[in-house]
């Protein structure tokens, strides 16, 4: 079985260690900025990622090699080839699970959904209809085959794929409140911060939960505290009941209480992400975050970690650099919602340094 997977952009070598940590089949054949195309024995509900946005199943794949530029027509070349093509069966379009009975066909040109000749696009459909027995559904359907340009930076290639989405997360995206991470960034801010069984974790700006879920579901850890200024954040949280209060403690407090709740140098890591400052002054954030960072070295053990999401890189910096006590072992750019911000990696020093 070969894949195409997205992912969250700049977070693709973190992806490959984790593909060839936990399949020991797998064969990377293209790594990219917000997408992977590998291949593996394990069929796909055997593979349970949590970090890609959407998995596809690679029906076929045309490269267009030293090719600078995007020419017009491109989606349209790749419906011709897969009409002219003489195989007699195509097992991803024809095998479908009894959940499935209806399909659409989506277009896209780098990331953006982008029109076909009509005419072409029917004929599209009537082929998939003949090969798969699925009805077309334009508007709800169970499944979607794509036809999915990009171009490939390193090595100067681009390529089309024709894919069939295996994933259905929409209704999930679109039930995600303002300002709230999504299920799969959550689950790779907890991956990165390794948590091992035994393991105190907190989250100080935990908002409606996306990470205290993701630990709490996916991690074994011994205990998360989860905590937010906002009470209509904590209210919600309690309120979906989601979250085992045997394993989690949620308070509606100012990071700068935790000190209170939690003994000092008890905690193993601290995944989270803070503020931004996009609405308020320089000032204030960099007030925050230096509070912040103090209120870690309080909390984090000897050699405990925090990972952290934001895109204030100068703040948390100096921050860092005014409390030294923390060591910064790694930054990493990445994209979300469009915008630019990074995961800073750090841990507390030994008392020994």
């Amino acid at each position: 079985m070969i894949y195409y997977a997205s992912f969250i952009p700049g977070i693709q070598e973190v992806i490959a260690a984790l593909l060839q940590k936990r399949l020991d089949d797998v064969i990377i054949q293209k790594l990219m900025d917000g997408a992977v195309i590998f291949e593996t024995e394990y069929t796909y509900d055997r593979l349970n990622f949590f970090c890609f946005n959407n998995i596809f199943a690679l029906i076929d794949l045309m490269e267009l090699k030293n090719s600078s530029t995007i020419k017009p027509g491109i989606l349209e070349s790749h419906i011709k080839k897969i009409l002219a093509s003489k195989k007699k069966t195509w097992p991803i379009i024809s095998e479908n699970s009894s959940k499935i009975k209806s399909f659409r066909l989506v277009f896209s040109m780098e990331n953006v959904l982008s029109p076909v000749n009509e005419a072409l696009k029917q004929e599209m459909e009537k082929f998939i209809k003949t090969n798969s027995s699925l009805k077309l559904s334009r508007e709800k359907p169970d499944t979607e085959f794509w036809f999915l340009f990009r171009r490939e930076l390193s090595g100067n290639k681009n390529f089309s794929c024709f894919l069939k989405r295996l994933t259905n997360n929409r209704s999930g995206e679109k039930s995600l409140h303002q300002g709230e991470l999504s299920p799969q960034l959550a689950w790779l801010l907890c991956h990165i911060a390794d948590l091992k069984h035994s393991e105190i974790v907190i989250d100080p700006f935990c908002g409606y939960g996306s990470i205290p879920k993701a630990a709490c579901k996916y991690f074994p850890i011994k205990k998360f505290f989860a905590s937010d200024i906002e009470a209509k954040c904590i209210r919600i949280i309690r309120s979906k009941k989601v979250l085992p209060k045997e394993r989690c403690e949620i308070q509606a407090a100012d990071f700068r209480s935790i000190p209170k709740f939690l003994s000092p140098g008890t905690v193993d890591a601290i995944v989270s992400d803070p503020p931004w400052g996009m609405y308020k002054t320089d000032g204030y954030l960099q007030e925050l975050y230096n509070d912040m960072v103090d209120v870690f070295s309080k909390l984090l053990k000897s050699n405990g970690r925090a990972i952290i999401l934001s895109a204030a890189q100068k703040e948390l910096e100096y921050a860092l650099e005014k409390n030294q006590g923390f060591q910064l072992n790694k930054t990493i750019p990445i994209l979300v919602s469009g915008k630019k911000t990074s995961v800073f990696i750090f841990e507390r020093k030994s008392s020994s340094k």
